[in-house]
């Protein structure tokens, strides 16, 4: 139990990263998201493939489906950047990604304990507390952008729950993705920009937080229900909102730390009720 805690911790850490690095190279420097996304699924399947070799345990492995989902995802996260803050976007992401894998669950049969639903309840209201009118709304289009985004996660994310070897299923995948940046680039060849600190922000999303995050996503999988991957991931936007302010400058509020005890309270209350089972 410990050890699927410590690298469930991890993993949100990792997917929060994303949030700031996307956002701070797309407000920051001239790099486009189409370049972006490149950028980080490129350094990401070089890692992995690198880590792979030097295992030397064997293949990549992943699927041409994950890897599709993996491409879905990247491009609408980069998109949505562009006007969305990282608390908000990573909220938008993941309030469609617990959406998504609590019906795969209820409609395979999984049901939640009492104490569960009731983390889930205080979860939930957390985020539906930080949404209130009062802030300011979000851009549709980059909200729906951020949606789709959160729909190939989720997808991504129960499709890797068999895997026997992560570390290749994720390496596999990435590189599986890179053939779907050639339309993407083609598609936005006249509105393409360089930047150096962007390029940097986005190799490092795509070789830390994402290939080596998610290889860590995929290891903690296996020993998580589809609505307790949901929940759980249910913090990371409270920990982009967070470290949005602290080291992007963006909005902070006492509604946020209201909202950040609700979520995370929730969040460990659903974690106790497994270990308890």
């Amino acid at each position: 139990m410990l050890r699927v805690v410590v690298l469930t911790a991890l993993a949100m850490l990792a997917f929060a990263g994303n949030s700031l690095l996307c956002r701070a190279a797309l407000r920051d420097s001239a790099l486009d998201p189409a370049s972006f996304t490149a950028i980080r699924l490129c350094s990401g399947a070089l890692v992995l493939a690198l880590l792979v070799l030097l295992r030397r345990q064997g293949p990549l492995r992943g699927d041409w489906r994950s890897a599709l989902a993996l491409f879905g995802y990247a491009a609408g996260f980069s998109f949505a950047y562009v006007e969305l803050d990282a608390g908000s976007g990573a909220l938008i992401l993941f309030g469609a990604v617990q959406a998504s894998m609590l019906g795969y669950g209820w409609l395979h049969g999984e049901r939640l304990r009492p104490l569960q639903l009731l983390g889930l309840t205080s979860a939930l209201g957390g985020l539906l507390f930080l949404l209130l009118p009062g802030a300011s709304a979000p851009s549709p289009q980059a909200a729906g952008l951020m949606v789709l985004a959160g729909v190939a996660w989720a997808f991504y994310s129960l499709l890797g729950r068999g895997n026997a070897d992560p570390l290749a299923a994720t390496a596999g995948n990435f590189l599986r993705s890179l053939p779907a940046l050639l339309p993407l680039i083609a598609l936005y060849r006249h509105q393409l920009g360089w930047d150096g600190l962007g390029a940097l922000y986005a190799i490092l999303s795509g070789a830390l937080a994402s290939g080596i995050g998610y290889a860590i996503w995929y290891a903690a999988l296996p020993h998580l229900r589809a609505m307790q991957a949901a929940s759980v991931q249910l913090s990371v936007p409270i920990i982009a909102a967070v470290a949005g302010n602290l080291l992007l400058g963006e909005a902070f509020s006492l509604r946020l730390l209201l909202a950040s005890v609700a979520v995370l309270g929730g969040i460990a209350l659903i974690l106790l009720a497994k270990a308890r089972a």
